[in-house]
């Protein structure tokens, strides 16, 4: 197995939406923000190499909304998920699998393209399976007043209707050194990837922990809509990360893709942030 850090370039979000009842005062410390108090996050995504399979988590935001659309997110960086594929000697047709965490607008945006000569809307992994789970797909493309601004239909309904849509059910779908935990503070049945890596647990944390700055348990999103919830899954998943010594991959943060935690009297806390290529 082989596995990629994927970059697909940068944006920024409200660091009040970001860090919820953390005042500015202490977020901004490891998060400046601009005037307008907007931080930069990162989109990442990750690519498996394993076995006869290519395997993508998460695609990013894409390229297809208006741009009114894409000047509220202020879109930066010279990445993008294709030229990030092409640089690990890869196309989007090499894909055979394409696992989403969960269909807010920022993860999957770039798993569905507008053709640019007959405009209708395309699957950009042509050969790839597409994978959700059942109850999160059901929320999603039924949204609630609090989501419906995130869950955009072009991003997900073409995936079904092309015939690129499965659901991880078993959690074997991938073999033994891929596992899949659901978690439903930030969003109903969100999927958490973990992948034994040379010896080692790596976990893709998507939105349960964003960055580094969201270790402590009262960093909750403001998107999260149940925050009480993803404070009590964030105390467990941060427990089994200390003791089962997880490497976390960040997909927002956008100094580090990866970091480890240590138990402290004050709970547990940030231990090592780094580079996935320094693993």
């Amino acid at each position: 197995m082989i596995i990629h850090s994927i970059e697909t370039g940068y944006f920024k979000l409200d660091g009040g939406a970001m860090f919820g009842v953390v005042p500015k005062s202490i977020w901004s410390r490891t998060n400046p923000s601009d005037s307008k108090n907007m931080c930069p996050f990162a989109m990442r995504s990750m690519l498996i190499e394993h076995e006869d399979r290519l395997i993508l988590i998460d695609t990013g935001i894409g390229d297809k909304q208006s741009e009114k659309f894409f000047n509220h997110f202020h879109l930066h960086g010279n990445q993008s998920l294709i030229s990030s594929l092409n640089k690990k000697g890869y196309t989007p047709d090499d894909v055979t699998d394409v696992i989403l965490t969960h269909l807010h607008f920022d993860h999957v945006g770039g798993s569905v393209t507008r053709n640019p000569i007959t405009s209708k809307l395309e699957v950009t992994f042509k050969n790839a399976k597409y994978w959700s789970n059942k109850a999160h797909w059901n929320w999603a493309t039924n949204p609630n007043p609090r989501e419906k601004a995130s869950f955009l239909q072009e991003n997900m309904l073409p995936i079904e209707e092309l015939g690129h849509l499965n659901f991880i059910e078993s959690g074997n779908e991938f073999g033994p050194l891929f596992s899949f935990k659901l978690v439903h503070g930030h969003t109903e049945s969100q999927i958490i990837p973990h992948i034994n890596y040379h010896g080692k647990t790596i976990v893709f944390s998507a939105d349960l922990i964003p960055t580094t700055t969201h270790i402590p348990l009262p960093y909750v999103m403001r998107y999260d809509t149940r925050p009480l919830l993803t404070m009590t899954e964030k105390e467990k998943f941060l427990n089994d990360a200390f003791h089962q010594k997880y490497v976390l991959f960040l997909q927002h943060d956008p100094y580090h893709s990866c970091c480890t935690v240590k138990k402290t009297e004050r709970g547990i806390t940030l231990n090592n942030s780094f580079q996935f290529s320094e693993l």
